[in-house]
Formats: structure tokens, C-alpha cells, sequence
């Protein structure tokens, strides 16, 4: 097909091309004829090339089959979430490792009775979680949610129901350092309550039970927050027919005295009595009891000196003090005497009477008020 083009503006880059009907055709330069100019005529030949379709279109049906084999083929999986144990109060889950094909991982998230939870930290290592604090006899659903760049997937939801107290079956025991026959009569006990006992120390290990606070196991129980208890908790739950608490049963506390005690006994190696015992109701010598004697008497004359002169101290400053206060009313009556005030007869008695009484009243208050002294002598401040 031959077209005949009448070249328009001719730019660097883009040429304008005008066709019979005075339509504007973009064109690049570089592909008309050189020394085009504007007003020239150029005439293009178009023209399909079906073999050049033909073989892009083989090459473009490879590479989508590369990329459906490379990223198409296997897409992440389902989580599968499971129930491990149940206790009065927790739940633990796991699930099987994820797998997310070529896909990128996003998040997962646990979700209870419909609301999200959290997500779970490290999800291609942790294939577990342990969900606490939830109320006895009480039903709980949970079920995974996966977030990938291959899309979201959903595990199916888990009815799980926390124990009632008197459902013992949800006890995981974990033993530490143990006697042999302890150990036996343990097994048997943990046996008839329902309960179990694992190696090691997991995830829905509900208690370490131990004689002794020390070892490998022990320290990774303190770690994960595990009850420490000794095996006489378990006595007593299978004694009481239902899960009793941990305080009085942990390994440090203090184990119960005899039946006819009130108060718990401690276990405590005998101390011996100091030396100084043994001599303590001796009667004094004579030789000794008077150097004594003779040390109090001069304590006792310290003490009288101190307070004497401390007493001559408070009647100096007591003296000093009205001394002063008889200065300053004598001040006072000058300067009354030298004011130049028309005054009646009646009035400057009554004003000197006045200030006869005030003085009188000062020096009684300045007599009879204690000084900084009084009620305090050296001696108490000493002791």
C-alpha cells in the first residue's frame, strides 16, 4: 500500500506529515529521506510482516510458559492449624512448617473468636504459640491467617475449651533432679490423675517439678516462666481432686511443719551459741567491779559540770537580754517626752500610764520567757 504525505514542520526529532484528507501525522526524522524540507512530498509504503508476527508471537508464548513454570506452578499452602494442649487457663497451638513456593511472605496473624490477636513473630521458624490468660470452662475458637505476594490465605477455625478445675488431663510435667523412688512414685501419681510427663522442657510444659534448683533443664524453666514446683503439688491435686495453686509448692517456699504445728517449719541447720553465752551470768570479781565504779563516777561528774556551765551560760544570756530590754523602754520614753504634741493634761497621763504598763508588761514577758536553753542541757543533746 503506497501513501503520499506532504511534509509539514520539520523538527530535530519529529517531522509533521499532512495526508490527502488534512490530517496531522507524527513521523519520526530520522526514518524520511534527507533534505526534506517543508512542502515536500514523501511517499511511504506500508505493509504487514505476518512471518515477523508470526515468530514474535512463538517467542512471546515461551516466555509466558518460563514464568508460569517458575512462579505458576506451586503456590503457597493452606496453614493447618492444630491444638496441642489445653490447660484451666491456656491454650497452645502449632501447625506444620509454611510453605510459600515462590511467593514472598507478608504476615501471619492468629485471630480468636473472630479478632485478630497478633501475628506471629518469626513465622518460618515458629510453628507454635501459647495463648494465656483465658477463662476455665470456656470456649474459644482460633484459626491462621496468611498474607503472601501470591495472595491470602485462611486456616480452618479450631473450637478449642479451657478445662474445668477439676479436669486434670491438661497437666504437662517435666521432671528435674529427682530420687529414684520419688521419681516412681511421681510417674504413678501423675498417672492416676490423667495428667502426663514429657522429656525436656516445650512449649506446653505446664510445670518443672524438681527437689533441686540447678541443671539445664531447670534454667530453661526459669527462662520460659514455668512453675517450679516439688512433687508434693501433685500429691496434693490428686489429694484434692482438682488443680490447686503453686505458691506453697514452689521450690524456695516454705514446706509445711507437723500436723500439730500452727506455723510452717524452715529447715535450717543448727547455728551454734556464741562464747559469750556461757559467761554471761558469772558473777563480776571484785577486782573488776571497781575500775568500773570508779569510770562511772567521773562519767557522772563530766555530765554535772557540763550542765552546771551550760546554766551559768543561759543566766548570762538571760541577764544580757534584760539589760537590753531596759535600754530600749528608756529610748522610748525620750522619744515621747521629745515630741512637740498639743496634748491635753488627761490625755498625756493617760498616754504616759500607758506606756508605764507596756514597759512593766515587757519586761515580765522578757523575765519569765525561756531561753533557747531551758528544757535542754547538754547532757540530752549528747545522748
Amino acid at each position: 500500500m503506497l501513501v503520499s504525505l506532504t511534509v509539514g514542520k520539520v523538527d530535530a526529532g519529529v517531522t509533521v506529515l499532512l495526508t490527502p484528507d488534512k490530517r496531522l501525522i507524527e513521523f519520526p526524522s530520522i526514518l524520511l529521506p534527507p533534505n526534506i524540507i517543508s512542502g515536500s512530498i514523501v511517499d511511504i509504503t506500508v505493509a504487514r510482516n505476518s512471518e515477523s508476527e508470526a515468530k514474535a508471537d512463538t517467542q512471546f508464548s515461551a516466555l509466558q510458559d518460563q514464568i508460569y513454570a517458575s512462579f505458576g506452578a506451586s503456590q503457597p499452602t493452606t496453614p493447618d492449624l492444630r491444638c496441642r494442649n489445653a490447660t484451666q487457663t491456656s491454650v497452645v497451638l502449632d501447625w506444620d512448617p509454611i510453605e510459600l513456593a515462590t511467593a514472598d511472605l507478608i504476615s501471619l496473624s492468629l485471630y480468636r473468636n473472630g479478632q485478630k490477636a497478633g501475628n506471629i513473630p518469626r513465622p518460618m521458624q515458629m510453628h507454635s504459640t501459647k495463648i494465656s490468660g483465658l477463662a476455665v470452662d470456656t470456649e474459644y475458637s482460633f484459626h491462621l491467617v496468611l498474607r503472601t505476594t501470591a495472595g491470602t490465605l485462611s486456616s480452618k477455625q479450631v473450637i478449642v475449651r479451657t478445662h474445668k478445675m477439676t479436669d486434670l488431663s491438661g497437666i504437662t510435667i517435666t521432671t528435674g533432679i529427682l530420687p529414684s523412688p520419688m521419681r516412681e512414685e511421681l510417674g504413678k501419681a501423675v498417672e492416676r490423675i490423667g495428667a502426663k510427663i514429657v522429656d525436656g522442657v516445650r512449649i506446653d510444659t505446664t510445670h518443672f517439678v524438681t527437689t533441686e534448683g540447678r541443671g539445664v533443664p531447670w534454667e530453661k524453666a526459669v527462662e520460659m516462666n514455668i512453675p517450679v514446683v516439688r512433687p508434693e503439688w501433685v500429691e496434693a491435686c490428686e489429694k484434692n481432686g482438682r488443680i490447686l495453686g503453686v505458691t506453697k509448692f514452689y521450690l524456695d517456699a516454705l514446706r509445711p511443719g507437723p500436723p500439730g504445728s500452727d506455723s510452717p517449719s524452715v529447715s535450717s541447720p543448727p547455728q551454734p551459741a556464741p562464747e559469750q553465752s556461757a559467761h554471761k551470768d558469772l558473777p563480776q570479781t571484785p577486782a573488776d567491779a571497781e575500775p568500773r565504779k570508779d569510770e562511772e563516777a567521773k562519767k557522772e561528774e563530766g555530765k554535772e559540770e557540763s550542765s552546771e556551765e551550760e546554766d551559768d551560760d543561759d543566766e548570762e544570756a538571760g541577764a544580757e537580754d534584760k539589760a537590753k530590754a531596759t535600754d530600749e523602754q528608756k529610748v522610748r520614753l525620750e522619744d515621747k517626752d521629745t515630741q512637740k504634741v498639743a496634748l491635753r493634761p488627761a490625755d498625756q497621763e493617760s498616754l504616759e500610764k500607758a506606756a508605764t504598763e507596756g514597759a512593766a508588761e515587757e519586761d515580765t514577758d522578757k523575765v519569765t520567757a525561756p531561753s533557747p536553753g531551758d528544757g535542754s542541757s547538754f547532757q540530752d543533746v549528747a545522748l
